[in-house]
């Protein structure tokens, strides 16, 4: 470590006696870099679809140009683990700043790196901590559908709906930009997605109204002929539309998770180990439908679906995984551990299911593809804390 410490300082001397050599051996390396094939004797886009079936973290491994392909637009993403993270700290000051941070963490590289910051036009007000809410965080909500990271839901300081439009961010592309104004803001509503469509239901607006409580709503960002808002450009095509309401507006006590799975929203009224009401919605028959029994007798703490085929549950409790089995309306035991007590959030992808822990300054990821499961711990960055997490593909890196 000295070593190291040392040779930078003397890389820093040479630098500031001749600069221009500087430059130019920095120019030189940037098109040594440009010039070298990815195979020696092989086009580029030849070796690029060789390279493809090796193991990101093995090319990772082996030399600069390949560890700058992996992070490209031309070299199919990995999974990475996104998180929106708030401040440690206990102060609960109304700041008019955005609370909120979004990082990645890349698996390969094993680093938290920021995502950029969201545009600044209409400015993010939200409220995360308040002393009327000593014991809990106002819920900020957000959700992952085709590729995407979306933040759908929050509070305002005036305690109205904070976000009138979606914000959207594109790890590919590394922009965020803003989704169609929702017919209703509303705030600790439902939130999910399936098929690649957004749907909210329930919650509420400034203030309780039965019509926003039985309400929901769908977006659909694959449609052919809509597009998307971006910052230079506002003009917004795409649309919500209404869907089925609810019979009644018990659905807006808390911000509930709505995981998809197989062509349906499964959703329950309150979050915990606490007694609760399950139901669910068929996105093809717009149909809302009493849970199964089984489903909802489990239904003992966060749950996510991978592939929106397999279920996944955390009993908070107990800090017990389980998977869900239709056939048997049963929820399958398959690991317990002392760390996933407590657990608050979760997000299934990739053959793994990762859940926020230690308050909220861990995050355990869970290899379900392995028998047993395996079970790691990746930390948050120093003095933020887990709200929500996702799996998404990896951000690409330009300039890496």
């Amino acid at each position: 470590m000295a070593a190291s410490i040392q040779t930078s300082t003397t890389d820093t001397a040479a630098t500031t006696k001749h600069p221009s050599k500087r430059r130019k051996l920095t120019t030189d390396q940037h098109q040594n870099h440009q010039e070298q094939p990815l195979i020696p004797g092989l086009p580029d886009h030849v070796a690029q679809i060789c390279l493809s079936h090796v193991r990101p973290s093995t090319l990772y491994t082996v030399c600069h140009p390949w560890r700058r392909l992996i992070y490209s637009l031309s070299f199919p993403p990995f999974l990475s683990l996104y998180a929106v993270l708030s401040s440690t700290s206990t102060n609960h000051h109304l700041s008019n700043t955005n609370p909120i941070q979004s990082f990645s963490f890349d698996p390969i590289s094993s680093k938290w790196d920021p995502l950029p910051l969201p545009p600044p036009d209409p400015p993010l007000h939200l409220l995360i901590r308040h002393p009327c809410f000593i014991s809990r965080h106002l819920p900020i909500q957000s959700i992952s559908v085709s590729g995407r990271l979306i933040l759908i839901a929050a509070t305002s300081h005036n305690f109205s709906p904070a976000l009138s439009h979606p914000l959207v961010f594109n790890p590919l592309s590394g922009v965020w930009s803003y989704g169609p104004p929702l017919t209703t803001p509303r705030r600790w509503c439902a939130a999910g997605a399936a098929h690649d469509t957004v749907y909210v239901a329930s919650g509420i607006g400034s203030q309780f109204n039965t019509g926003v409580a039985r309400s929901a709503e769908k977006w659909d960002l694959e449609s052919k002929s809509v597009g998307i808002s971006t910052i230079s450009n506002k003009t917004i095509t795409w649309k919500w539309k209404r869907v089925k309401e609810l019979k009644d507006g018990r659905f807006c006590r808390d911000a509930i998770d709505a995981v998809g799975w197989r062509g349906k929203l499964c959703m329950v009224n309150v979050k915990g180990d606490a007694p609760k009401e399950g139901i669910s919605y068929d996105t093809k028959k717009d149909a809302w439908e009493n849970m199964p029994e089984g489903m909802l007798a489990g239904w003992r703490g966060p749950v996510a679906s991978m592939d929106e085929e397999t279920m996944f549950v955390v009993d908070e409790a107990k800090g017990v995984l389980r998977k869900y089995d239709p056939e048997k309306d049963y929820w399958e035991h398959m690991m317990e551990s002392e760390r996933l007590v407590g657990a608050q959030k979760i997000a299934a992808g990739g053959g793994r299911v990762c859940a926020i822990c230690g308050c909220s300054t861990e995050i355990v990821v869970l290899d379900v593809a392995a028998l047993p499961v395996k079970l790691w711990v990746v930390k948050t960055p120093p003095g933020l804390e887990a709200l929500a997490i996702h799996i998404l593909p990896r951000m690409t890196r330009p300039d890496f």
